[in-house]
């Protein structure tokens, strides 16, 4: 069956002149998975707005109006890294709802995706890192609220470690959360070990323990990142037990990544998909794709990145 994907025009906005962060990627991304026919132009749909109702299962009304209404102080649009306006609103409402309907999706053809999301930082109460909401979390309580299923798990793969969904699931063992990430990367170290060295907490950025992390050092390429890989993919499926993952796969432990300090390659980043499609078809477990993050010195890169995922995508769909 082909698969059914999930992007629009909204995903990308203005932004200021030399902004770091590469939103024209969602436009790139979308036309070169029509171009290589790797989605077909009637499977690719247009995200219906997130709820007010799921968004408020993960997130608080204050957050939830302050975002809507645009009274956010300056140091929490610092903290988020985009400039409040209406159509970083759209953009972020239509994103939590790509995610929602891939998700939904996912459950009935066995995968489905998202050409954004992935939105890992996002708190109940705030957000950071370029993350105004939190698409997994949303997801996943709307698919709970509505009995379509009771467990999943979060198969994080982008280079920074997903605080944002650790933190909302902390204390919900129906939720297993897995994530793979730079150890000397952002978000920074737990609070604890800042209190242990003396440092000052930093404001923000903080790391929040997971039910498993891997740390992963500086300069990591794709025979140890899969040897890794390998061995916890099995681990996790069987102790989340879930109906559901949904898989965040970010292109920023590409080797030629400005952020990411990891040293992949693009046919290892392509083996690491291949893995976690394969572990959860194995088991039967359907799995919902997010693109995440990807910051490459050449967008080309990034943009490749993205495609050779959602090309491995398509070969899972029932």
């Amino acid at each position: 069956m082909p698969l059914h994907a999930w992007s629009s025009a909204r995903y990308v906005i203005p932004l200021p002149e030399g902004h770091r962060f590469p939103i024209e990627k969602y436009a790139l991304v979308r036309d070169r998975v029509i171009a290589d026919a790797i989605v077909a132009p009637e499977r690719l749909h247009e995200p219906a707005r997130a709820s007010m109702d799921d968004l408020r299962l993960v997130h608080s009304d204050r957050y939830l109006s302050s975002i809507v209404e645009g009274s956010l102080q300056d140091e929490e649009q610092r903290r988020i890294g985009f400039p409040w306006s209406e159509a970083l609103v759209e953009r972020s409402f239509r994103a939590v709802g790509g995610t929602c309907e891939a998700a939904e999706r996912a459950l009935r053809d066995g995968t489905a995706v998202n050409l954004a999301g992935g939105t890992h930082h996002a708190f109940p109460d705030h957000g950071e890192g370029f993350c105004v909401f939190n698409d997994v979390a949303v997801a996943i309580r709307s698919l709970q609220r509505r009995g379509l299923i009771a467990r999943a798990a979060v198969i994080d793969l982008d280079v920074h470690q997903g605080n944002g969904t650790h933190a909302i699931f902390a204390e919900d063992e129906s939720v297993f959360t897995f994530s793979m990430h730079g150890a000397r990367n952002y978000p920074f170290l737990l609070p604890d070990a800042l209190a242990q060295r003396g440092d000052q907490p930093h404001p923000y950025g903080l790391r929040v323990a997971g039910d498993l992390d891997i740390d992963l050092p500086d300069g990591t390429e794709d025979a140890d990142y899969l040897r890794l890989l390998a061995d916890a993919l099995p681990r996790v499926l069987s102790a989340a037990t879930p109906d559901l993952v949904i898989y965040l796969a970010g292109a920023d432990p590409h080797e030629g990544d400005r952020l990411g300090r990891m040293r992949m390659t693009f046919a290892g980043l392509e083996r690491r998909d291949l893995m976690v499609l394969e572990a959860c078809r194995e088991v039967g477990i359907p799995v919902a794709v997010t693109i995440a993050g990807g910051y490459g010195r050449d967008i080309n890169e990034t943009v490749l990145v993205h495609t050779n995922t959602v090309r491995v995508v398509s070969g899972y769909s029932r």
